[in-house]
C-alpha cells in the first residue's frame, strides 16, 4: 500500500532535469544498484552460465553429444534474443519493474523444471526458459535508471549492476563444489530460490508502470535511428562479446574436466568456476576505469585480456597455472564487456536508453546463438580448445570496433535524458 507514493516521488524527482543528489535519491541509486546486482546474478551467473558449470553432470546423466550440447546452447540463447526483442517492443509501455518480474519468474521457473527433468526434452525446456531471463532483466535497467538515479550517476551505476554476474558464478562454483555428481540438482533447486527472492525485491524496489514523463523531443524510431554512425562499432563489439563469451562459458568446465587427472574432475571445475566469479567481482571497479582510461583504451584492454585468457585454456587446459591465470583474467574482463556495453549504448541513445540497449544487446544475443552451435560443431570434429582458440583469435579482431576517440568522457545532456 505504501509502494505507490514512493514510486510517484521517485519517478517525479528523477523526471525533472536538476542534477543534485537528494538524500532520498542517494538511497534510491544505492537499492537500484543493489536490485540489479541480485537479478543479474541470478538470471546471468545461475540461469544462464549454470549449464556449463555443470554441464560433465548434465551430459553423464542425460547422455549428450557435443553436438547436441552445443545446440541446447544456441537455444538457450535464441530464448534470450526472443525476450530482447519483446523487451524493445513493450519497455515504453509497461516500464521495467514488470519486466524484470517476467525475467525472475521465468529464471525461477526454468531452472525449477531443470531439477526436477527426467527426460532431455524437459531439460532443454528448462534450460532455454531460464536462458530466456537475462533478456527480460538487463536491458530494463537502462530505463530504471533514467527514473531514479540523477544524471550525475547513472553512468556509474549502470556500470556496476552487471558486476552482479560475478557474484552469481562465484556463489554457483562454490555450491558446484558442495553439490556435483548426482546430487547437482540439488544446486538448481537452491538458484530457483535465489531467483525468487531476487524477483521479489525487485517488485519491492522499482517503481510500477512506465515512467509519467516524457522527453520533449522523443524522436521516431526508424532503421536510421538504428542505424546510426556511433552505433555501428558498438554492435560489431556485441556480437563479438556475445560469440567470444558463449564459447567460454559453455565449454570451458569440458576442456577443464577432460584434462583434469581421473577423480579430480568435479573438485577443479568448481575451484576454477569459483575463482573466476570471484576475480570477476573486480568489475564493480569498471566505471571507474571507464572514467580514467575512457571507453576506446578500457575497450583494447579488456579483448586483449579475453582473447589470452580464451587461448591459455585453449592450448593449456591441463596445465594448472595456465588454466588458473585464464580464470583470473577472463572474470574481470568478462564483467567489464558488460558494463562497457551498458556505459557505451547510453552515450549513442540517451534519448530512449532500454530500447537503444536492446537493440545493441540483440546483436550480442545473436553472436551468442551463432557460437555454441558452430563451437559445438568445431569441437567434435577437432577438440574444444579448438573452439577456445578460435574465440581468442575473435576477441583480437574486435580491436577493429573499438570505440572512438573522446577528449573527454561523453555524459548525456540531462535534459535530453530526462
Amino acid at each position: 500500500m505504501v509502494t505507490m507514493p514512493i514510486a510517484t516521488n521517485r519517478t517525479h524527482a528523477t523526471c525533472s532535469s536538476h542534477p543534485s543528489l537528494s538524500r532520498r535519491e542517494s538511497s534510491d541509486a544505492r537499492r537500484l544498484g543493489f536490485a540489479g546486482l541480485a537479478a543479474v546474478g541470478v538470471s546471468f551467473g545461475f540461469a544462464r552460465y549454470g549449464y556449463g558449470l555443470f554441464l560433465p553432470d548434465i551430459r553423464n546423466d542425460f547422455d549428450l553429444p557435443m553436438s547436441a550440447v552445443g545446440l541446447i546452447g544456441s537455444a538457450t540463447y535464441a530464448g534470450y534474443l526472443g525476450a530482447l526483442v519483446l523487451v524493445g517492443v513493450l519497455a515504453a509501455r509497461v516500464g521495467p519493474r514488470a519486466l524484470i518480474t517476467v525475467g525472475g519468474l521465468s529464471a525461477t521457473l526454468g531452472m525449477t523444471l531443470v531439477a526436477s527433468a527426467n527426460a532431455w526434452p524437459v531439460l532443454a525446456a528448462g534450460l532455454i526458459l531460464a536462458g530466456t531471463s537475462p533478456g527480460w532483466i538487463w536491458a530494463p535497467y537502462s530505463d530504471a535508471a533514467e527514473r531514479m538515479v540523477p544524471p550525475g550517476r547513472r553512468e556509474r551505476v549502470l556500470a556496476l549492476i552487471p558486476s552482479g554476474t560475478a557474484f552469481g558464478v562465484a556463489a554457483a562454483g562454490l555450491l558446484a563444489l558442495a553439490l556435483h555428481g548426482p546430487s547437482w540438482t540439488y544446486a538448481w533447486l537452491i538458484f530457483a530460490a535465489g531467483a525468487l527472492a531476487a524477483t521479489v525485491y525487485n517488485l519491492w524496489v522499482l517503481p510500477p508502470g512506465p515512467a509519467t514523463c516524457r522527453p520533449r523531443h522523443l524522436p521516431r524510431l526508424s532503421l536510421g535511428w538504428f542505424a546510426r554512425g556511433p552505433a555501428v562499432p558498438l554492435y560489431l563489439t556485441a556480437w563479438s562479446y556475445g560469440v567470444v563469451g558463449s564459447v567460454y562459458w559453455l565449454f570451458a568446465v569440458e576442456a577443464v574436466t577432460t584434462a583434469a587427472p581421473s577423480g579430480d574432475h568435479d573438485r577443479i571445475a568448481a575451484l576454477f568456476w569459483t575463482v573466476m566469479g570471484t576475480a570477476g567481482t573486480a568489475g564493480i571497479f569498471a566505471g571507474a576505469v571507464f572514467a580514467k582510461l575512457g571507453l576506446r583504451r578500457a575497450h583494447l584492454a579488456i579483448f586483449g585480456l579475453l582473447a589470452v585468457a580464451s587461448a591459455l585454456l585453449g592450448l593449456a587446459p591441463s596445465a594448472l597455472p595456465a588454466v588458473g591465470l585464464s580464470a583470473v583474467l577472463y572474470g574481470p574482463s568478462f564483467m567489464a564487456v558488460s558494463a562497457l556495453l551498458a556505459v557505451w549504448s547510453y552515450q549513442v541513445f540517451p534519448e530512449r536508453p532500454t530500447i537503444g540497449f536492446s537493440a545493441s544487446v540483440s546483436f550480442l544475443g545473436i553472436g551468442t546463438i551463432a557460437g555454441p552451435a558452430t563451437a559445438g560443431a568445431l569441437a567434435d570434429h577437432h577438440s574444444v580448445g579448438s573452439a577456445l582458440v578460435a574465440a581468442a583469435a575473435l576477441s583480437v579482431a574486435t580491436w577493429l570496433a573499438s570505440p572512438p576517440r573522446r577528449t573527454k568522457r561523453e555524459t548525456p545532456d540531462p535534459e535530453r535524458a530526462t
